[in-house]
């Protein structure tokens, strides 16, 4: 079991940068691939970033590749979302989520392989 809490989330205008943490609580957490997923009004919940167990291995959509970084702490059971060059179009609410697998060498993008998620966070980019 995993229990995710994100925080960090606000407004900001466009250009600018927010970082997102998300807290985690488990035993599986050292273990478990990340993802960070986005959703904005009237459109599905999307893949944005993610990172495996050990911190080696990111994938982003490449609608943020280059300008977010997704990063982990596992011993402070933590993993970020730095978001740069902000765009109005990031306007979401972003979540934190837990792959279901273990030591899975490879990021995943498909919502239904991860198993465990935060309540999620309000990012809002002005124009």
């Amino acid at each position: 079991q995993v229990q995710l809490v994100e925080s960090g989330g606000g407004l900001v205008q466009a250009g600018g940068s927010l970082r997102l943490s998300c807290a985690a609580s488990g035993r599986t957490f050292s273990s478990a691939n990340m993802g960070w997923f986005r959703r904005a009004p009237g459109k599905e919940r999307e893949f944005v970033a993610g990172i495996n167990w050990s911190g080696g291995s990111t994938y982003y959509a490449d609608s943020v590749r280059g300008r977010f970084t997704v990063s982990r702490d596992n011993a402070k059971n933590t993993v970020w979302l730095q978001m740069n060059s902000l765009r109005p179009e990031d306007t979401a609410v972003y979540y934190c989520a837990a792959d279901g697998s273990a030591y899975n060498p490879v990021v995943r993008t498909p919502r239904w392989m991860y198993q465990y998620w935060g309540q999620g966070t309000q990012v809002t980019v002005s124009s």
